[in-house]
């Protein structure tokens, strides 16, 4: 049997070994012994190639965020390559079209991350709800005890009216945990009908009726031209005065300028874990603002959700090597729906 790498990860070392568990680092060793080779690491795709990683035998490569487009130049050097799996979500950035061409499989590990961001979704909701950010600030900044105490109207989750943008896997996630601490979840989403929407527990609605009716909007739309900015200056002037807008799913959805506004002038609130650009500049007028709570893109890096994307990919990488189908492909329409 040929020691040369038939399964290749494309992942830096640290965030392997968050990734992989040791049973799911040995599963990868046996999946690349049943398919005749050995298993190799590389931080960077560009490092394949090297004399002593030969890229003739490679039929498996995993790839980590930031990899390269596999063109026609990449393809050629990899000429057996038959499964490329991804330790996150969208693979917009490096599915090309010749991927496709060749008949290449592509799989993700999205499904793992819907839960981690939900519940830092629910955790925004919850703090716009309760006016923690705004409190936060306050005391951070020496306001006195009871300015900062008078923050605005403080709501419990309970009866709250809730719209969820979005039935995707995240969306659906965040919907179960809303409505199970007693919350009134209102959907907006054109693919589905009002018995499909009941039987996940909300009641579906159109946007603006949603806006309108909500004291936190979460989005969670795919990234479709005509969700681009489907949360605009339009949408947000409907809000009520004091209502919370959460997004940890893509700056996309959200005008950020129209945002911006909203809660400088202090009628809405905000919680945010993605951004038009990242890293967020020091500069940005969104730090500092006093009802606004912001994280660094990191909703879903949570030490289970990690371990859970790796052996999400450890599950596709073993079902190739048996010849069995795979659970989390990606076939090249749905690129289309990928940020």
């Amino acid at each position: 049997m040929s020691t040369a790498p038939v399964v290749v990860a494309a992942v830096p070392a640290p965030l392997f070994a968050e990734l992989f568990s040791h049973d799911d680092e040995q599963r990868l060793h046996a999946a690349a012994h049943a398919l005749g080779g050995a298993f190799a690491r590389v931080d960077r795709l560009d490092e394949m190639g090297t004399d002593d990683l030969r890229l003739d035998a490679v039929r498996v490569v995993l790839t980590s965020w930031g990899a390269p487009p596999f063109d026609d130049a990449l393809l050629a050097r990899l000429p057996r390559l038959q499964l490329v799996a991804h330790i996150g979500a969208s693979v917009k950035g490096f599915a090309t079209e010749a991927l496709f061409d060749r008949g290449v499989v592509v799989t993700q590990a999205g499904a793992a991350m819907a839960r981690p961001v939900a519940e830092v979704s629910l955790a925004f909701t919850l703090a716009l709800l309760h006016r923690i950010p705004s409190m936060h600030n306050a005391l951070r900044d020496s306001v006195g005890w009871d300015d900062a105490g008078a923050a605005g109207p403080q709501h419990e989750i309970l009866g709250a009216p809730i719209a969820v943008i979005g039935a995707s896997r995240t969306g659906r996630a965040y919907l179960e945990l809303v409505r199970l601490l007693g919350a009134e979840p209102l959907l907006v989403d054109p693919t589905l009908d009002a018995a499909q929407a009941a039987a996940l527990g909300a009641e579906l609605v159109p946007l603006d009726e949603a806006l309108r009716r909500a004291r936190i909007v979460a989005v969670h739309a795919p990234t479709l031209p005509e969700t681009h900015h489907l949360i605009g200056r339009r949408e947000l002037a409907l809000m009520p005065d004091g209502a919370g807008l959460v997004n940890t799913a893509r700056s996309w959805l959200v005008d950020e300028t129209a945002l911006l506004d909203e809660v400088r002038s202090g009628r809405l609130s905000a919680a945010i874990d993605v951004f038009d650009e990242e890293p967020l500049p020091a500069d940005s007028p969104f730090r500092g603002l006093p009802h606004v709570l912001l994280t660094p893109h990191r909703a879903a890096g949570t030490v289970e959700g990690r371990l859970r994307q790796g052996r999400i990919v450890a599950d596709e990488v073993t079902a190739f090597a048996e010849g069995r189908p795979l659970v989390e492909t990606v076939d090249r329409e749905q690129l289309a729906s990928m940020a």
